[in-house]
């Protein structure tokens, strides 16, 4: 196979991955102070992806693809207010179990990891666009 190309499906799939794993981050992020509508319901619950190497048979590379999207088993915060919908005979409100520090620095590097992927994939375009020049 050509090495260059290997570069680009290599990229690509590095990018493919960073981009789910960004959605779900903003996902959490947009849910992370959001409560139960009933009293005694759980609110949302942070989701976690994961990811997995695979083996690509047509090129024989190994690339990576997301292997699960799930939800975090963590314990829900909770908070006192007793005249919210959602509050139980305490006046306790279940809150998402979502850490906005934690999904920023999940943000963080899954965005660096995609800008890599995608100078990696650049600088593979420029290799071939001048090995087609040589050969002109």
């Amino acid at each position: 196979m050509d090495p260059l190309k290997s570069i680009a499906q290599i990229a690509a799939s590095g990018m493919s991955v960073q981009s789910a794993r960004l959605q779900v981050v903003a996902e959490n992020v947009a849910n992370a102070d959001t409560t139960s509508k009933v009293a005694g319901g759980d609110p949302y619950r942070r989701k976690t992806i994961s990811f997995e190497e695979y083996l690509e048979r047509d090129s024989g590379l190994n690339l990576v693809r997301v292997s699960d999207i799930g939800r975090d088993q963590a314990a829900f915060s909770l908070r006192y207010e007793p005249s919210h919908p959602a509050a139980d005979a305490e006046g306790l409100v279940k809150v998402a179990n979502v850490n906005p520090i934690l999904e920023m620095a999940n943000m963080r590097e899954a965005s660096r990891s995609y800008e890599a992927n995608l100078n990696l994939y650049e600088a593979g375009r420029k290799m071939r666009g001048m090995m087609i020049d040589l050969l002109k």
